[in-house]
């Protein structure tokens, strides 16, 4: 099934087609989710969440149009909407990359880390440094679509990135990394 055929039928109301969406997209939501808020367990209530707002609202997607970022804008908005209300606390990533047997967490922890020292230069970046790269590089949007995301505008995104990815380079360098390059386009 295509992902055009599965919109198209989760707006008819066809669960089973909501959940090859959910199949194809929850790791990268997830994923997403962790490095936005730090937090396992928040994570996961994100990803859920998300969902299911995008169940409801399926039916007001304008088909022809990407779907992947439609879904993320609805993470983000929901990562930062539970933001602003809660005083919930955001625990470092090592817990994350040491959680112990469960291999899917160790292999999502290596998804999401790289390494010890990229992941510890990711979570010194800003917030709002943070969350345009982790939309670029790990989401995998393109800069209008990260900029629709965060409801921002393009050439914003761009300067986050230029300047995330500078302090990313410098950080990484003290330490003889050399993974982060590009420039963000």
């Amino acid at each position: 099934m295509s992902e055009d055929e599965a919109v198209l039928r989760c707006q008819g109301g066809d669960r089973e087609a909501f959940h090859y969406l959910v199949e194809q997209y929850k790791d990268v939501l997830y994923g997403t989710a962790l490095l936005m808020s730090s937090n396992r367990a928040l994570a996961e209530e994100h990803v859920q969440e998300a969902f299911l707002a995008a169940w409801r609202g399926i039916r007001g997607f304008r088909r022809g149009y990407p779907f992947k970022p439609w879904l993320v804008r609805i993470l983000v908005n929901e990562v930062l909407s539970r933001r602003r209300h809660s005083s919930i606390p955001t625990f470092p990533l090592d817990d994350a990359a040491h959680a112990g047997n469960d291999s899917d967490l160790q292999d999502m922890a290596e998804v999401l880390a790289g390494s010890e020292t990229i992941r510890r230069a990711l979570a010194s970046l800003n917030r709002e440094h943070r969350e345009v790269v982790v939309l670029r590089y790990f989401a995998d949007l393109t800069i209008p679509e990260v900029a629709k995301s965060l409801n921002l505008r393009q050439g914003t995104v761009k300067s986050r990135v230029h300047r995330a990815l500078e302090q990313l380079r410098s950080q990484l360098s003290e330490h003889d990394v050399r993974e982060v390059q590009g420039d963000g386009t």
